[in-house]
């Protein structure tokens, strides 16, 4: 079962995701860039490996059909070209998502629905049944994009988003933490790739000293103990037929296997922590349920306190904004309100500058040599800290628009 897969990811991510992809596929696959995502020429197996070892991409979905259209009978229309009984029965349930582009059509969701109407008279006239819809949790899903003139559709291959790896509780593994931004999982893997880290001794240790929930340590220590991204969850296309044939499942299990047996003990060592215990305490036990418990050191400290755990290595931070922005033992100035900077909120600081200027400072006098890498919507971060940046990278929080900053870090000066 060969065809073209598809996986999205954050504008920015393109060229990491296409040199991952070739890693986990090897040389021979046929991999190239695309606007928001990278196209692989694949088969079956190459799906289920881009599903387990991919950190970077969103989702891998398996393109089934595309052509021209100009009303929502030609949507109908592309969608019954493809015969939905070799991938689902009635007992299946579906969901189909759409987007667009330049789209002439007036309804989005009418077009969506005219693709489950496919679905479901394609069925209903094979086996005299149809299949149910169910929005949260199907067993099917569809993707729909609408271009100008072009329609495509795929299948969801992944289920829940890649970025869900399966160590965070109910609540999505945070504490609400006033003005903190969530940072995904596969933001995380592409700020290390940005940074190029990959957890050999050649990389150097990392920390992470405003590590929130330990999203970015945990990201870290699973790569340095060479943890498959997806060993701890499932996927929707083991519950599609295409998948269930014997053969494809003695394959998924051997490859599941191999990725257990290819953890090891950590190659380089991880240091995070918060100026919160709380927030501390929080991320270890992110780290626990990740796996990765025993390949991270954490210690509560203030980023502006916080002495170096080594000589040399690679600071990867998103500065958090809100209350967990004040050293401690400071309070915001009485009467002052919190200063708006760059779209974030910093309380106990004087202003954003203030913080990064003691930030800066403490760099210099302490970690000379190092690296960092800092990921922050304030475009404006290097004057801040009277820094030059040897690099900075476009990146998307969501519908942030951020940049990792690489600073190298030099001893008593400012640049």
């Amino acid at each position: 079962m060969d065809g073209t897969l598809f996986l999205p990811c954050a504008a920015g991510v393109e060229p990491y995701l296409a040199a991952e992809c070739r890693v986990l596929l090897g040389a021979g696959v046929p991999v190239d860039e695309g606007r928001g995502g990278v196209w692989v020429q694949g088969d079956a197996i190459a799906a289920m490996r881009l599903n387990l070892g991919s950190r970077l991409a969103q989702r891998v979905l398996w393109q089934v059909a595309d052509g021209p259209y100009a009303s929502e009978q030609d949507i109908y229309a592309l969608a019954r070209r493809i015969a939905w009984p070799q991938w689902i029965t009635p007992r299946h349930t579906l969901r189909v998502d759409a987007s667009a582009w330049r789209s002439p059509l007036r309804s989005i969701n009418f077009a969506a629905l005219k693709v489950k109407d496919a679905v479901c008279d394609t069925l209903r006239e094979a086996t005299g049944e149809r299949p149910s819809v169910d929005t949260r949790h199907p067993d099917l899903g569809l993707v729909l994009h609408l271009g100008p003139e072009h329609a495509s559709l795929a299948i969801d291959l992944s289920g829940e988003a890649l970025f869900k790896r399966g160590w965070r509780n109910a609540q999505g593994g945070q504490v609400q933490v006033k003005g903190e931004a969530p940072l995904k999982e596969t933001l995380a893997a592409a700020m290390l790739a940005a940074a190029g880290w990959h957890g050999r001794p050649e990389d150097g240790g990392l920390l992470d000293p405003c590590c929130g929930a330990g999203t970015i340590a945990i990201e870290a220590a699973q790569i340095a103990c060479g943890m498959a991204p997806g060993l701890h969850r499932r996927f929707a296309f083991e519950r599609l037929l295409p998948f269930g044939s014997p053969a494809l499942r003695s394959a998924w299990a051997q490859m599941q296997q191999q990725a257990r047996q290819a953890v090891h003990a950590p190659a380089v060592p991880v240091w995070a922590g918060d100026v919160s215990f709380r927030m501390t305490d929080f991320a270890a036990r992110n780290a626990e349920r990740a796996g990765v418990r025993h390949a991270i050191e954490f210690k509560t400290a203030d980023v502006l306190q916080r002495p170096p755990p080594a000589p040399r290595g690679l600071i990867v931070m998103n500065p958090p904004y809100g209350e967990r922005i004040a050293p401690k033992g400071q309070g915001q100035a009485q009467g002052a309100g919190p200063a708006l900077v760059g779209g974030e909120r910093f309380e106990g600081a004087q202003d954003a500058a203030d913080f990064y200027a003691r930030l800066a400072s403490h760099w210099k006098k302490h970690y000379g040599g190092w690296t960092a890498h800092v990921l922050t919507p304030e475009a404006k971060l290097p004057q801040l800290l009277r820094l030059k940046e040897s690099r900075r990278t476009p990146m998307w929080n969501g519908a942030i628009e951020c940049r990792l900053f690489r600073f190298e870090l030099v001893s008593g000066s400012a640049r």
